[in-house]
């Protein structure tokens, strides 16, 4: 198997500039333009397509990292599925998360039909290798069938009204869809949002539900992972 790319190895910059580049461009709804202005306030002479080349090599392995580090997510899983136009055709973006808003997984696909919803209960299953207690879904039947399929013993609630926690994590995603105007490739948005939503669900907990002393202590370790994970030179 190809290990995952290193940014300490045979880049001219060095990896904490690669790391900080991706995390701008990652967290907040910055162009690649101006990461390459906020880069150059800082001395750093680099392109925009140099960013762009870093984001697409490093963020997806940053992301991976991420994933790992992270506690096992609730068991109460929320799933809802959005439109998304890529170049005149219409795609949906699947997507999953706890009960607490923690981004399970994503998946940018042509359908939603039953076969749709088994592939992504499939690829939800191998990621996290356990089984939720309950699922709540919109009125999609496609979802009943998968669940059938997968997971006979799960309790599944079906109503528009309890899947506002799903519904609200797609507003991120939409905020850069409309920064990038559109997503140019169904692979590039599935490799640009599954990093995106995991570097950017890292850095924001859900902030009104815990104490100022208490995100800011999340906040400390979440740097701190990220530091550890994208700039630290690991010793084989």
């Amino acid at each position: 198997m190809k290990p995952p790319p290193d940014p300490h190895y045979r880049h001219r910059f060095p990896a904490e500039i690669i790391s900080h580049a991706v995390w701008m461009y990652h967290v907040f709804s910055l162009s690649l333009r101006d990461v390459e202005l906020l880069l150059a306030e800082r001395g750093v002479v680099v392109s925009y397509e140099t960013v762009r080349r870093w984001c697409k090599k490093f963020g997806h392995t940053f992301a991976d990292r991420l994933r790992r580090r992270r506690p096992r997510p609730g068991d109460k899983w929320h799933l809802d599925e959005v439109f998304i136009r890529i170049q005149g055709e219409q795609h949906y973006l699947w997507r999953a998360v706890d009960q607490s808003g923690v981004v399970l997984d994503i998946l940018v696909q042509p359908r939603r039909d039953a076969k749709a919803a088994k592939r992504f209960f499939r690829r939800l299953l191998k990621g996290l290798q356990y089984v939720p207690r309950v699922i709540v879904t919109d009125k999609l039947r496609s979802y009943g069938v998968a669940r059938r399929k997968l997971l006979p013993k799960v309790e599944h609630r079906q109503s528009r009204y309890l899947n506002n926690r799903a519904e609200n994590s797609h507003r991120p995603t939409r905020r850069r869809e409309r920064q990038m105007q559109r997503f140019k490739s169904p692979e590039q948005a599935q490799c640009f949002l599954s990093a995106h939503a995991f570097i950017y669900g890292h850095f924001h907990p859900r902030r009104h539900l815990i104490s100022a002393r208490a995100y800011r202590r999340i906040r400390s370790e979440a740097f701190n992972i990220w530091q550890q994970e994208t700039c630290v030179q690991h010793v084989a």
